[in-house]
């Protein structure tokens, strides 16, 4: 962590002294005080950090605690790692070592050592190689090369099994001795790559495209033993990732142990923890399935058995109820006619009921009905006073329409036009009345009755009559 990036350092609290002098003078601490002050100042002023160095001096107590010397070319201090954090370190140091530790810087107040108390431990490196990974999961699982619903069902019965691997690996012996043990029955082909190394990825799946394209395989196993997080680094690339999820046949992942997990775990249609599981989870053994076998021909034996006594007993039942056809259809005949009798007494009587309740409603409502013989006479009457009235009204509208159409016309001033008279006015409009509006050289519009004419005054004489 950058300097920058530490908090403050807290103003220290005032130690509290064990014993004061005779005289006076300063505070006296015991050693015991003073340790504790030292480690608890420690712990407040430094956060959780990763340090990195190499381990040594790596000693694991009977309790379960890890001791150890970090250090690197100038310096060394010492660590601790309890039971409790090293159960899930995944992997146990050895001298020389190279690891990062996230770590709390304490003190060991009985010995007065400045030591680290470790949290967590990985192997140098590992975090930009785990960073690496989740990075490529993340982007492979958007994509969907993980999906549940992409996943394939394992044969039931293979009859060939491809692995892909190192011809001089262990797991290689590990599989074909539990193939040989569960299933011996079942061919092997072996499409040899290396597992490690520079290369190794586009090589693995070069192998997995080879026995995709041969599909002479139902089943195709991609293993390998145990190791560091670099060695199994091959199997975190993309091109094997695609290479499994392209594959025409199911793929089952057995790659280092069963807390090992790769980028190949996650596309395979199946993961098993090491590459023996990966073996018996892809051919179950012989025996399983001749015992399977032998259970259910023996289920079979034991249901044919039960099922032949169960029909022998029903045919001695059926036989003890057989009688004969003749009495049977005479009983018969009895109960047909005493169910025929039965409906027809229940279909005449429900009847007869609602005849009855349908003429009492008829003779109730023929006295509710009212008399509207008079009602229907004084309807007429109001009908025709009605028409009359409607009649009156429109003469009198008419009347007053003529009379009003009448006097529009009077007004009307095409109609005086009409009797010799006419309108004059000046260039903007305007109607002029007298003389004195008249000028000199000047122009006005007269409107008669038939058109209009635009006329030019010499002169105004003035002239009142």
């Amino acid at each position: 962590m950058p300097a920058d990036k530490y908090p403050p350092f807290p103003a220290a609290r005032p130690l509290q002294p064990a014993a004061t002098g005779a005289d006076g003078g300063p505070p006296v601490l015991t050693v015991s005080g003073l340790n504790q002050a030292v480690a608890r100042m420690l712990e407040r002023n430094f956060p959780l950090i990763w340090v990195k160095g190499e381990i040594s001096n790596f000693t694991r107590a009977a309790s379960g605690h890890w001791y150890f010397n970090l250090k690197d070319e100038g310096a060394q201090v010492r660590a601790v790692m309890f039971k409790g954090r090293a159960q899930y370190a995944g992997f146990m140091p050895r001298e020389g070592d190279k690891v990062e530790v996230r770590t709390l810087v304490t003190l060991y107040a009985p010995r007065g050592d400045y030591q680290l108390n470790v949290e967590a431990i990985r192997r140098s490196g590992v975090g930009d190689l785990y960073a690496a990974f989740l990075q490529l999961k993340e982007r492979l699982e958007r994509e969907g090369l993980f999906a549940r619903e992409r996943k394939r069902a394992l044969p039931l019965f293979p009859r060939r099994i491809g692995i892909v691997t190192s011809p001089q690996a262990a797991a290689l012996r590990d599989v074909l001795t539990t193939l040989r043990r569960r299933a011996p029955h079942v061919e092997v082909v072996l499409y040899p790559t290396p597992v490690q190394g520079e290369g190794a990825a586009q090589r693995i799946a070069a192998a997995i495209q080879t026995a995709s394209a041969r599909a002479e395989c139902e089943v195709l196993l991609v293993c390998r033993g145990g190791g560091s997080i670099e060695d199994l680094w091959c199997f975190n690339e993309e091109v094997v990732a695609r290479a499994i999820v392209e594959a025409s046949m199911p793929v089952i992942s057995g790659v280092g142990h069963e807390t090992d997990f790769t980028i190949a775990d996650f596309a395979a249609d199946l993961r098993a923890p090491t590459p023996t599981a990966a073996a018996e989870l892809a051919a179950t053994a012989r025996e399983d399935w001749l015992a399977e076998l032998r259970g259910h021909a023996d289920d079979l034996t034991r249901a044919l058995r039960r099922s032949l006594t169960d029909k022998a007993q029903t045919v001695d039942w059926m036989a003890r109820r057989l009688v004969n056809p003749g009495a049977t259809i005479t009983h018969e005949r009895v109960k047909l006619a005493a169910l025929q009798t039965r409906l027809s007494h229940a279909t005449r009587v429900p009847l007869t009921r609602m005849r009855h309740r349908l003429q009492q409603a008829a003779t109730h409502l023929a006295h509710q009905l009212p008399d509207t013989t008079h009602a229907r006479r004084d309807l007429g009457d109001l009908a025709r006073r009605l028409q009359g009235a409607q009649a009156a009204q429109q003469l009198r509208q008419r009347q007053a329409l003529a009379g009003l159409q009448t006097q529009l016309e009077l007004l009307n001033p095409q109609r005086t036009l009409e009797r010799g008279y006419a309108i004059v006015s000046d260039r903007q409009g305007r109607v002029l009345h007298g003389p004195a509006e008249l000028a000199a050289r000047s122009e006005i519009t007269i409107r008669l009755a038939q058109g209009s004419a635009e006329v030019g005054i010499a002169s105004v004489q003035p002239r009142l009559d």
